[in-house]
């Protein structure tokens, strides 16, 4: 079953999928950030398209073990997208996603003006890659 991952963020959404196997994430693109509605049909169209299965929603917490304000955007977007779709939409820890992209831009030596810009589709493959490694799953 493949699943999509969203790592939600106010300008962007990053989209990556999983191969049919469910072991393998890979960044997908990144759509732009229209109004929670519009998003939330746009992730919804996306997976009916691609076939997916399951979608997982990312969600930052603060030191205490809350949603933090990004968290809040995050978990009121995955509730948008339930009533859009009929998967199941998850919501998955997505700390230090984006620091982990960044890292796995670097290792891959991109040259460091390719590193700049839009890190949103990685750290949405990282979110999903977690996903799939996390023994729960």
């Amino acid at each position: 079953m493949r699943i999509l991952a969203v790592d939600h963020g106010q300008k962007n959404l990053g989209l990556a999928l999983s191969d049919e196997t469910g072991m393998l994430a890979r960044p997908l693109e990144i759509i732009a950030h229209v109004s929670k509605i519009v998003d939330a049909a746009q992730v919804a169209e996306r997976a009916a398209a691609l076939g997916a299965g399951q979608i997982i929603v990312g969600v930052s917490y603060d030191e205490a073990g809350d949603p933090n304000p990004a968290g809040r955007r995050a978990m009121n977007f995955a509730e948008a997208l339930r009533q859009q779709t009929d998967l199941p939409v998850e919501l998955w820890d997505e700390s230090l996603t984006t620091q982990d992209a960044r890292a796995a831009r670097i290792v891959s030596g991109a040259p460091r003006k390719k590193r700049a810009g839009h890190l949103d589709d990685v750290a949405a493959a990282v979110l999903l890659q977690n996903y799939l490694d996390s023994p729960t799953n």
